[in-house]
């Protein structure tokens, strides 16, 4: 069973119909006992970065998800993945999760529509099994105005192009992330939500 972490913030019951239209055991929640005996977890997202670490920081999850991540697969998805970094800067200067090092900041104004919101292809730069039969140049749907700079390029696993580098795909360890919506990209994104569900075994 994978744990979907209702904290208030987001896209939950779509990321949940499409781990029920894949056959994937999931349930939404906040509950410590049930992420504990869940055999993956998803960190979904929509919304302000401050914002949501004051939720999580407010149930009392930050210190619990952040020692959850270290014991079983994690996908951050969205403002989700942007929260595992280690602070960002929307709105105000924010400590995020740490699980992944590095910062969240404004997309750079490069002529284009901010927020950056399509359909923009995938660009490989290292290898990451929630990647494992994604095509590079498979489009996938983004939603978003802030984007991840990452300390250490090996994190990044695929990234798109919007006038600057988008970091797509991050992982460190067993945790992961996506700044696009596998649950809203067909079927791209749903080979990648199997993916984490295979990893979850």
């Amino acid at each position: 069973m994978i744990a979907i972490v209702d904290y208030g913030l987001g896209n939950v019951a779509s990321v949940k119909k499409a781990l029920d239209f894949l056959g994937i055991s999931s349930e939404l929640t906040k509950d410590r006992n049930e992420i504990s005996s869940a055999d993956g977890v998803i960190l979904p997202g929509v919304g302000a970065f401050p914002y949501a670490m004051k939720r999580l920081e407010s149930d009392g999850m930050v210190d619990f998800l952040r020692k959850t991540a270290k014991k079983k697969p994690f996908l951050g998805i969205c403002l989700g993945m942007q929260l595992l970094f280690d602070r960002g800067y929307e709105i105000e200067e924010t400590d995020g999760l740490g699980l992944i090092s590095g910062e969240v900041r404004k997309i750079p104004d490069m002529g284009l529509k901010i927020p950056h919101m399509g359909w923009n292809s995938l660009v490989f730069s290292g290898s990451c099994s929630l990647l494992n039969g994604v095509s590079e140049g498979d489009y996938v749907y983004y939603v978003h105005s802030y984007r991840a700079e990452l300390k250490y390029r090996e994190n990044l696993a695929a990234y798109s192009e919007y006038g600057t580098c988008i970091a797509g795909v991050v992982q460190n360890g067993n945790v992961f992330g996506t700044q696009f919506h596998p649950e809203k990209s067909g079927d791209v994104g749903l080979r990648i939500l199997k993916n984490f569900g295979e990893m979850c075994r």
